[in-house]
């Protein structure tokens, strides 16, 4: 039998007509639970793998930042707003799902971009192991946040200029090419 879409539902008038037309009872009903409860299900495995996957890559970027932040940087703190790492995660894990070796091919250059000047803070190799077989730049944004100027303003003219150090806002916006 072949479920067509004029029988995709168990309609009492759709099993009439093929009554009226020979078929047996039995053979209808079982047909139709058949279709009715095949649904693919997600494989739960899969959602797992890449879910535990996308934590490993925010964990990359979040030590990337961290040792960005005194080395390169030259501050304190850097805040990053709520699920930036995640999101970057999964659209690195969308942009690698169809190469040739997945996310293990990768290799990402993260950069920051303050005032339209790129600043190169790191390179991620997501595999060691493998040949990489696409590339990704990561531009992070900074916050224009006019508060933090008049802040840093205020503080270097005074007696904690010595020990203070700026913190960097990045912007929940960011590239990846």
């Amino acid at each position: 039998m072949v479920a067509t879409g004029s029988l995709s539902s168990k309609n009492p008038a759709s099993i009439s007509e093929l009554l009226d037309c020979g078929y047996h009872p039995e053979s209808l009903l079982s047909d139709f639970d058949y279709w009715d409860y095949v649904v693919p299900e997600p494989n739960l495995n899969e959602v797992i793998f890449e879910e535990s996957t996308c934590q490993n890559l925010v964990k990359m970027l979040e030590n990337c930042l961290s040792k960005s932040k005194q080395t390169k940087l030259g501050c304190s703190k850097v805040l990053v707003p709520e699920k930036l790492t995640q999101r970057i995660a999964q659209d690195v894990l969308r942009l690698s799902s169809t190469e040739p070796c997945g996310l293990r091919g990768c290799v990402m250059h993260v950069n920051l971009e303050i005032e339209n000047v790129c600043k190169k803070l790191d390179r991620i190799v997501c595999d060691s192991s493998v040949v990489p077989t696409f590339e990704l730049t990561l531009v992070f944004k900074q916050e224009n946040c006019s508060w933090t100027s008049f802040r840093d303003f205020f503080f270097s003219r005074g007696r904690f200029s010595s020990g203070f150090r700026r913190t960097l806002i990045l912007s929940s916006g960011f590239r990846l090419v």
